[in-house]
């Protein structure tokens, strides 16, 4: 399979389908969305999301993410602001749970209450420096095709590089 120097615009139509979709529609459903067959929506999405396989595709979903997460960055004067909105119209119209539970929310997001969660789910800081290693040569090896201008000999000898000690200061 030769690589593209560009995208299709049916690449481009499922990276859109899929970074605006975000966890309401599968890869699959994408694809289908974006004018892929069927019966080989799966294998598509599939290579589509591929670093190796699609490069430039996988380097515009990351750039569509990028700009839509600065599009709908939740700020906390952002989320403060549109509390207290929410909370003035629930007044307005006398719906007065939905008032206190926006004033509660307004609470909890400038730290006035304090909820402690404890969730373990295996962080980069439990592993060891070996394994900490191998998993940063694995996503190097899988994303260097979209890596610009830096080879994965380079990579690695700057992960190598890096201190033992800073990374478990960090």
């Amino acid at each position: 399979m030769g690589r593209h120097k560009q995208l299709t615009e049916m690449q481009r139509k499922f990276a859109q389908e899929l970074v605006t979709n975000e966890g309401r529609k599968t890869k699959y459903e994408c694809a289908i969305d974006a004018g892929y067959a069927k019966d080989r929506a799966t294998s598509t999405a599939a290579e589509l999301t591929n670093p190796r396989k699609h490069p430039l595709v996988v380097q515009y979903i990351g750039e569509l993410r990028e700009e839509y997460q600065k599009k709908y960055e939740v700020t906390y004067e952002r989320h403060i602001s549109e509390l207290a909105k929410l909370r003035e119209d629930s007044r307005k119209k006398g719906a007065w749970s939905a008032a206190i539970n926006a004033e509660v929310a307004r609470g909890k997001a400038a730290g006035l209450y304090i909820e402690q969660k404890i969730i373990r789910t295996g962080k980069l800081d439990d592993l060891s420096a070996e394994e900490l290693e191998l998993r940063l040569k694995k996503v190097m090896e899988e994303y260097s095709p979209i890596l610009e201008g830096v080879s994965v000999e380079e990579l690695e000898d700057q992960v190598k590089s890096i201190d033992k000690k800073d990374i478990h200061q960090n």
